[in-house]
């Protein structure tokens, strides 16, 4: 009998062990690519974004080391970056040629290959936990316009009013280049947040959320919301979260191309990263690219002369960057 109890309890004991999630996890984050000048940013300015990312990434961290999903982590950290006016996402995004602010966003797990996204929003303070909602609770993979604001106030969430997004930086840069004071720049093709995570249960996912492009007309989306172009995940290759210039990344369908070089080609993450980078080059577009393996691996691949980025690992490995 004592036996018995003692073989008993081993078994619990390897059982709970086998439940157990598997410690190592890793996140990354993105504030979106375009031309930096470190000598045209003042220290103060640096400062502030750098404590923006650390803040994304503390707050990634004790989602993750606490037991939370990728999909819980990326949610959590994209609403920091959506709610900041140093990013364009949510809060801060720029204006549409009507001077409206038209947001979107999306969400991918790497686990089952579902994924939501909704574009063109003007009522939605925070387009990722919607993104996320329709992962979870639609029929559909991306809604749009007053559709998507209709899903949110069904699924309980509140709708605000769009002079919230409102800062008057962005609205100086629309009113300069609508009269002519200067000429559009990579910046104001760029400016995307998104995040990649590993969680400790070995699943991957990707979220990425944008203002779009400054001054864009006809209800213009780019990357951001379309599944396999601004963002992909899958378990077999990689997540990855994209910000640059979304009609290149569209027409590239930039980050299913690299989850597909990974898959047929072998190309490591971070040699298929490079090679999608390579080709949007080649073809005149400017941006970069997060992503991240089931293994931990990360790559944060870019060029331009800067792109806003971090990473956290279980480990504690940490870094956050802004120029080249």
């Amino acid at each position: 009998m004592k036996q018995f109890l003692l073989s008993l309890s081993f078994l619990l004991s390897a059982s709970i062990l086998i439940a157990q999630p598997a410690k190592n996890y890793a996140l990354v984050i993105h504030g979106g690519a375009g031309v930096m000048d470190k000598d045209k940013m003042s220290p103060e300015i640096q400062n502030e974004y750098i404590a923006a990312l650390n803040k994304v990434l503390r707050v990634g961290d004790s989602v993750l080391v606490n037991g939370g999903t990728c999909l819980d982590a990326i949610e959590r950290t994209i609403v920091i970056l959506e709610d900041s006016p140093l990013f364009n996402a949510g809060k801060g995004a720029v204006f549409t040629h009507e001077g409206l602010v038209e947001l979107d966003a999306s969400v991918m797990e790497g686990k089952t290959l579902k994924a939501g996204a909704i574009a063109g929003v003007r009522d939605i303070k925070n387009p990722i936990q919607v993104a996320r909602t329709v992962l979870e609770k639609s029929e559909h993979v991306l809604l749009t316009g007053t559709g998507a604001s209709q899903f949110a106030k069904e699924q309980g969430f509140q709708p605000v009013e769009n002079s919230y997004f409102y800062t008057e930086k962005r609205l100086k840069s629309l009113q300069e280049l609508q009269k002519k004071e200067r000429e559009a720049t990579t910046n104001d093709k760029h400016g995307t947040v998104g995040c990649v995570a590993l969680d400790s249960y070995g699943n991957i996912a990707a979220g990425t959320s944008t203002g779009g492009m400054m001054n864009k007309k006809y209800g213009r989306v780019g990357d951001s919301p379309i599944i396999g172009a601004g963002t992909y995940a899958n378990n077999e290759t990689g997540a990855f979260s994209c910000t640059g210039h979304g009609e290149y990344y569209i027409r590239l369908g930039f980050s299913r191309d690299i989850s597909a070089l990974m898959e047929y080609k072998k190309l490591s993450l971070q040699e298929a990263c490079q090679e999608e980078i390579r080709k949007l080059t080649e073809m005149g577009g400017t941006g970069g690219v997060i992503g991240i393996d089931r293994k931990g691996n990360i790559a944060l691949e870019f060029n331009t002369s800067g792109m806003f980025r971090g990473f956290i690992k279980s480990n504690g490995e940490k870094g956050v960057a802004i120029f080249k």
